[in-house]
């Protein structure tokens, strides 16, 4: 049963919840049931967004917006290229 997918301004507070309960002598494990998710997942999360605060993850989001628009003009450019090699070729 596939679960919930959290967003990551979520997965950012959830992170900082961790911190605050190890703050208060908790440990990892306990820490993380208290959240609600597996210790696997907490530390993919902390992999990915560890240390982040929320104007930084804003920052990200709109690089990955830039870095996939770019990735599509230039795949479209490419097919473009491939399209006219073939045409002066004169394989039609």
């Amino acid at each position: 049963m596939a679960g919930k997918r959290e967003k990551p301004e979520e997965i950012v507070s959830k992170l900082r919840q961790v911190e605050i309960l190890q703050g208060q002598g908790a440990t990892i494990a306990e820490a993380v049931r208290q959240i609600g998710v597996t210790q696997q997942t907490f530390y993919r999360w902390r992999k990915l967004y560890g240390g982040m605060q929320r104007s930084q993850l804003a920052r990200l989001k709109e690089l990955e917006k830039e870095n996939q628009r770019l990735r599509r003009t230039v795949s479209d450019l490419t097919l473009d290229k491939l399209i006219l090699t073939e045409a002066v070729k004169g394989n039609f």
